[in-house]
């Protein structure tokens, strides 16, 4: 990999991100009553917009395209980050007891996700200084300053929303009105453009489906990492702790194996059970390709149309330890038997 082709490796992660805050922005500012906050929600939805369109403009000029690797990880960052900013916004309606905890919870939200922001954009202007891209270092180094005005600006109303929540939770005398935010047309308009992104992820999914190989370990070490923090209330189980190891078993054959690794550090710090751990070891493994799990039965059957005979064969072997969908197997019994 030449210079180039990292730093082109970074920016497609930044706007990957830039993009997905869009949504989470436009999902937050409709439940965020007029104010001084809001006002700032608003302005750092214009600037993300920016961002993103200026790293895109970025990205197309530098020499050297990406790796087919590359490739393929930044379209898998593109859609989770899409699925988690469109999946968030009717979440977030259903956080705290109240508007105003509401309207503080995702203040907090916001403000890890500029430092996250201000990370990348730091370790992107170190890249590029130290390889000589001065045009990337200056880009990197001027959107960085707006993150870290919009955190500051973050830090400084979280105080005022702390007073919201004291007055609304403890003193009876609550402020926010959800029927003066637009949050129910917001979460309409979330499920609309979910379905929307859905339907464009399948067929990007299925031209990019021959460059896909495996990344060994990258869906294990993040279950791993979020199960080692993990409450009962964020597994994939329902009532997990209330299950025997029997009806754990029966369940796990359906999980991805993000969840079966957060599965396995939850059971590892608690209960320690043998029959549940030696079964989530018998389900590990890699995906026939990144984000295999996240498909459903028609995307995957869509992606084998054009998949190569060894990745046919690895759906076939992992679909039937696993999901085991006729449709799915079905499919790559065809494909197979036409290869």
């Amino acid at each position: 990999m030449n210079a180039s082709q990292k730093i082109a490796q970074y920016l497609g992660e930044a706007r990957a991100s830039e993009d997905a805050l869009v949504r989470v922005l436009q999902s937050q500012i409709a439940m965020t009553p007029s104010g001084s906050y809001r006002s700032a929600l608003e302005t750092h939805l214009d600037e993300t917009r920016r961002h993103s369109a200026r790293v895109a403009v970025r990205l197309s000029a530098l020499d050297g395209g990406p790796t087919p690797l590359q490739a393929v990880m930044g379209f898998w960052e593109d859609i989770v980050g899409q699925g988690l900013a469109l999946t968030k916004a009717p979440l977030d309606l259903l956080r705290g007891t109240g508007g105003e905890e509401k309207v503080l919870k995702n203040a907090k939200d916001a403000a890890a996700t500029e430092a996250l922001e201000i990370a990348t954009y730091t370790a992107i202007e170190r890249l590029a200084r130290s390889v000589g891209d001065d045009d990337t270092a200056d880009l990197a180094k001027s959107i960085l300053a707006d993150e870290e005005k919009m955190l500051a600006r973050v830090i400084r109303e979280i105080p005022k929303l702390t007073d919201a929540v004291v007055r609304a939770e403890l003193k009876d005398d609550p402020s926010y009105d959800v029927t003066k935010t637009g949050a129910a047309e917001a979460v309409q308009e979330a499920g609309e453009a979910a379905a929307s992104a859905a339907r464009r992820s399948t067929a990007v999914t299925k031209r990019t489906a021959r460059k896909a190989r495996k990344v060994p370990g990258v869906a294990q070490a993040e279950g791993q990492i979020k199960g080692a923090v993990a409450g009962e209330q964020d597994l994939a189980i329902a009532q997990y702790d209330r299950l025997t190891a029997d009806e754990i078993t029966s369940k796990l054959s359906n999980l991805s194996q993000i969840d079966l690794a957060k599965i396995d550090s939850y059971e590892r710090k608690n209960e320690n059970r043998t029959t549940v751990l030696s079964r989530i070891t018998s389900l590990r493994g890699d995906e026939p390709w990144p984000g295999y799990d996240e498909l459903t039965a028609s995307e995957v059957q869509s992606v084998l149309s054009e998949a190569d005979e060894e990745h046919v064969e690895q759906v076939r072997v992992y679909e039937r330890s696993h999901k085991n969908r006729a449709g799915v197997l079905k499919a790559a019994e065809r494909e197979l038997a036409n290869a």
